[in-house]
């Protein structure tokens, strides 16, 4: 590496997406689906929410079952996670092109908040019901939170690494900085990059449950979720995976890659405040805003565009707010916010990649999604929050901002940027 290589890091730009989601199997189908405002949430037809007599009987269900994509063997030996995982990956690398890229320059940083707890619990019932013999021999590497990353390793024979950070709810937007510090570094020169979640089960439900944390709007599912409003009563559980392929730019604009923006900073903080709740006065959310727009070499006046965490919890929603305006200061009233939740629910792990998706696609086509459900805002979120339908976003070079935060006290806000 020379002086003016070390001084001077690579740009890293975005040439595929893939995502499998509550709205969308694929990645256009999603952005179609949230540009519409359609709501992936509903009813849980499955019997165990009435058996368990869970309190919470709705949430935000893959909309396109892996077995109608993946052969009936992977469906088998991937935890719905990494089946998730595998169908996102594939449609990135399709999307961008199949770019030829030796295996030991090829990377791959998926994350997961829970990991495979479907696996984990299915296989307890076999030992405790038909014995030890029962048990599914591959349960641990479909259990294990970095299951889905090795899976999509193996899928493209990536050899550069296989992470997948574990950061809660910040997971995903995390293994996308994971990426970017990658190929920055010259570790790589292409990254596959996202996470996944799977965890719409009876334990887990009943345990967010039993935090008060979810909403319990059992007779209004598709409104549940919604964010800013003085309404708002706890957030909707969501399943699904996010992906992306990063890559320097040098190596995208030598093969003649189409290139949807510039992942072009991160910025990562914590709170050392509460396991689950977030700084009331947004300190380290705002840190991590200011570190993510100081990486990109940009000014908070450069920003126009925020898709925020706004998970739709009373409390959350206002922390985040105040982040954003200690972050933007005088230059809040510029940003065009968001809140893709409100459609798709909270995909916990996936959250931060599946809104890094999505605020790719609104830098790029230069639009913003509305929020949904938005009928009173709460007048402590004093941000110019889009609703009512798509908002277009200026021409010339613009920066966007996506914000995921994670139990744990963990911020990640990742900068995407316009490429001309």
């Amino acid at each position: 590496m020379t002086a003016s290589t070390a001084q001077k890091p690579r740009r890293v730009v975005v040439t595929g997406l893939g995502a499998t989601t509550p709205v969308g199997g694929t990645a256009p189908q999603t952005w179609e689906a949230i540009l519409a405002g359609r709501s992936g949430v509903r009813t849980l037809p499955q019997d165990w929410v009435a058996e368990h007599q869970l309190p919470v009987t709705f949430a935000g269900q893959i909309h396109t079952h892996p077995a109608e994509v993946l052969s009936r063997v992977e469906v088998r030996r991937n935890d719905p996670s990494g089946q998730y995982a595998l169908i996102a990956a594939r449609e990135a690398w399709a999307d961008a092109g199949s770019p030829e890229v030796a295996p030991e320059r090829l990377g791959v940083a998926i994350g997961s908040g829970i990991g495979g707890v479907w696996t984990l619990l299915d296989q307890w019932e076999n030992l405790k019901e038909k014995g030890p013999r029962r048990v599914f021999p591959l349960t641990v590497p479909m259990l294990m939170p970095n299951g889905p990353a090795a899976a999509v390793s193996l899928d493209l024979s990536a050899r550069a690494g296989a992470h997948c950070p574990v950061s809660a709810c910040a997971s995903g937007a995390e293994g996308m900085g994971m990426a970017l510090s990658m190929i920055r570094s010259g570790r790589a020169d292409v990254m596959v990059a996202g996470g996944t979640e799977a965890a719409i089960h009876p334990v887990t439900v009943a345990a967010f449950a039993a935090m008060t944390a979810l909403s319990t709007r059992n007779d209004d599912p598709q409104g549940a979720s919604r964010p800013y409003d003085v309404d708002r009563n706890g957030f909707v559980m969501g399943e699904g995976a996010a992906v992306m392929v990063l890559e320097s730019e040098e190596h995208a604009r030598a093969r003649g890659a189409t290139i949807y923006a510039e992942l072009s900073g991160v910025g990562m903080s914590s709170d050392a405040y509460h396991i689950t709740a977030g700084e009331p006065g947004g300190a380290g959310a705002a840190r991590a805003m200011e570190e993510a727009v100081s990486d990109a070499g940009l000014s908070m006046r450069d920003v126009v565009h925020v898709n925020a965490h706004a998970t739709s919890t009373p409390v959350g929603d206002v922390a985040e707010t105040k982040a954003i305006h200690r972050a933007f200061g005088e230059h809040t009233g510029n940003l065009a916010v968001t809140a893709t939740k409100s459609m798709t629910g909270h995909l916990l792990g996936a959250a931060g990649a599946l809104e890094a998706v999505l605020t790719v696609l609104s830098v790029h086509h230069r639009q913003v999604p509305a929020t949904i459900n938005l009928s009173h805002q709460d007048p402590e979120i004093d941000l110019d929050v889009v609703t009512g339908g798509t908002r277009s976003l200026p021409e010339g070079d613009i920066a966007a901002l996506n914000n995921a935060f994670g139990f744990g006290g963990v911020n990640v806000a990742l900068t995407f940027t316009s490429v001309s």
